[in-house]
């Protein structure tokens, strides 16, 4: 089941608001997430799904499958929990800039 265009436009609000410079690009009917031009996650199916850096284990976050045969991903369940979001969203873009440093 692909994501609904209405629940995108209020994901991207959201993360835009507790963010700031947050874009979105479609992909085969789901939806890819990039922080200043980092992409950090995705929403699938009508889930919003980051993924998974060491920094980011600690938040306890649910394992998803976004679609037949991709990696694990963690799923942000209250994204209007800004204060919650934001942490997760910065922790995992730490661990996404570690990763590309090695």
């Amino acid at each position: 089941m692909a994501t609904s265009k209405e629940f995108k436009d209020f994901v991207v609000e959201e993360l835009t608001k507790t963010l700031g410079d947050v874009t979105c690009r479609s992909m085969m009917g789901e939806y890819l997430l990039y922080f200043q031009g980092t992409l950090f996650g995705g929403i699938y199916d009508g889930r919003v799904l980051i993924k998974i850096v060491e920094e980011n284990k600690k938040f306890g976050l649910a394992e998803e499958v976004p679609y037949k045969s991709a990696k694990p991903m963690f799923m942000i369940e209250d994204i209007e929990n800004s204060d919650l979001t934001r942490e997760i969203i910065f922790a995992t873009l730490a661990g996404l800039s570690k990763k590309g440093k090695k």
